[in-house]
């Protein structure tokens, strides 16, 4: 082990702790793509879990708003997103929201909005479905299908407010945003707003068939899974490349250590 004390010396000591540094911050890496494994795992679970519950009352799965009109309530806990609930209401065909620039099947158009306004003066957005621009331009704004007059029931998942920068603006009397910000569109509407709204499944009387059902996409959860492998390999491959190279070294000293004068007995001279 004698050859191996160069280990010791600086160069190879602050080779060591680069070598360490590096390795500890690709696991703690893995790590991190780890857990948001596990978070968009869970997600996914909701997703499948939704499609396959029964529904519940709104109430369950979202607080009821407190506050006045123009004010969103609190947001859902995060168990509950993606959770199937009913509810009953009126549309309020007047405060219609376009939400443009959504892709359904490679194609851009709008998603639709409308408030269903419960017996308690509260409202619920309800995405309706997605339907093409008019002709003109992926901004064309379409022609809604009217929504059902007197009493609608609703079946539909909670979908968590987008976050993100969120402008409102009005267009041809009617509110068009390009993400569904509920606080931002809550704003906008004369009662209190839930604090989440609902991808529609399900709808009595019956929606209209020019609208396109909104996807659930499942988050790309074995991306991450893939990125958490690919740190900590590279962890071990560090950590590898140090005894290799500190072995090469080894290998290469001992080799060039000059052998100590062969013993020989010397010739007698002749008298």
């Amino acid at each position: 082990m004698v050859v191996y004390r160069f280990l010791l010396t600086p160069r190879w000591l602050g080779i060591l702790a680069l070598t360490l540094v590096a390795a500890t911050v690709m696991v703690l890496l893995g790590n991190w793509q780890l857990d948001r494994y596990r978070g968009r795992t869970e997600v996914n679970e909701r997703i499948d879990a939704g499609l396959r519950m029964a529904p519940v009352p709104l109430r369950e799965a979202v607080p009821a708003p407190t506050g006045g009109s123009g004010t969103a309530g609190p947001p859902p806990a995060e168990d509950k997103i993606w959770t199937r609930v009913t509810v009953t209401g009126r549309y309020d065909t007047a405060n219609v929201v376009l939400v443009r620039g959504r892709t359904v099947e490679s194609k851009v158009g709008f998603e639709v909005l409308t408030p269903l306004v419960l017996a308690d003066g509260t409202a619920v957005l309800v995405d309706r479905g997605w339907i093409p621009p008019a002709p003109g331009g992926a901004t064309a704004q379409p022609q809604v299908p009217p929504a059902p007059s007197g009493e609608v029931t609703v079946v539909g998942r909670v979908h968590e407010s987008e976050s993100g920068s969120v402008t409102v603006s009005r267009r041809e009397g009617r509110l068009e945003t390009r993400r569904i910000g509920v606080p931002q569109l809550a704003r906008e509407l004369p009662y209190p707003v839930h604090g989440a709204y609902l991808l529609l499944d399900e709808q009595t009387p019956a929606a209209d068939p020019a609208f396109v059902a909104v996807p659930v996409g499942h988050a790309n959860n074995w991306q991450n899974f893939g990125y958490v492998v690919q740190w900590w390999l590279f962890a071990g491959m560090t950590l590898f490349g140090y005894v290799w190279v500190a072995r090469r070294e080894a290998r290469r000293l001992s080799g060039a250590t000059p052998q100590g004068p062969v013993d020989r007995a010397a010739p007698s001279t002749p008298a």
